[in-house]
């Protein structure tokens, strides 16, 4: 089992796009494992990451909430919040994803492929930093309020992992972005849905389909991923200044 610990997981450092996209969807995969697995044998981390996403769940849905309700970006608002941000992710995929990466190298689009590495590592990382958080609130009981939350953030601190989150929204934004632009991605897709549920890529394929379908109905997926940047970014900013007022109720 893995060691849980508000420090950096070194995974996160030594991993970049130089590696084989394989083996950095292997590594991401097993960390998610690990983590959850860690939480899992321990009921008070585990109701405490619980809390912690379900608090922050909350909180992406007030930092958007005008993003939901706008009809142009509506669906990419729900695709960032549920399929990126969302409880438990690309992660949740079941215990034997880990088999299938091979399969994925192989026959998955390198543009494809990639956009699901920067979001699987987003949601390694995104777990990391919750299992940090939870470790830091653990013995609170209660509902989770803005200021104890903004003190567990601080005392996790690790800027350098926010700011790589970020960084890898910005990155999904830019090749979401090229994905869509390129002629006839959507048509084959959905043409090739059935044969990746039969290899075991049912779910990452609906993943991107449901990722097209939303910056394709709204034509610019930079103009909504720079949006989620800025915010994101003054937000962990105001927050490790010590301001928990960005964080809302």
């Amino acid at each position: 089992m893995a060691l849980v610990a508000i420090t950096p997981n070194p995974i996160f450092t030594s991993m970049n796009k130089d590696n084989d996209t394989g083996e950095r969807l292997a590594q991401f995969y097993d960390s998610i494992a690990a983590l959850r697995e860690a939480a899992a044998s321990d009921p008070k981390l585990d109701s405490a990451r619980r809390r912690v996403r379900a608090w922050q769940a909350a909180r992406l849905a007030r930092t958007y909430a005008d993003l939901l309700t706008n009809s142009r970006m509506d669906l990419a608002a729900a695709f960032f919040l549920n399929d990126l941000y969302g409880s438990e992710g690309l992660g949740k995929l079941d215990a034997d994803v880990r088999r299938i990466v091979p399969t994925m190298s192989r026959t998955m689009a390198a543009a494809s492929l990639e956009i699901v590495a920067a979001a699987v590592e987003f949601e390694a990382l995104s777990e990391d930093l919750d299992t940090a958080l939870a470790m830091a609130t653990k013995a609170k009981s209660g509902k989770l309020s803005a200021k104890t939350y903004g003190a567990a953030y601080r005392k996790v601190g690790r800027r350098a992992d926010r700011e790589r989150q970020i960084y890898l929204i910005e990155d999904l934004g830019k090749s979401l972005g090229r994905l869509v632009h390129r002629p006839f991605v959507g048509t084959a897709l959905r043409i090739s849905l059935l044969p990746a549920r039969l290899v075991g890529l049912g779910e990452i394929h609906e993943f991107l389909l449901r990722g097209y379908d939303a910056f394709t109905r709204m034509n610019n997926a930079r103009e909504f991923f720079d949006l989620v940047v800025d915010r994101e970014r003054k937000l962990v900013d105001a927050v490790l200044s010590g301001d928990d007022g960005v964080l809302g109720a």
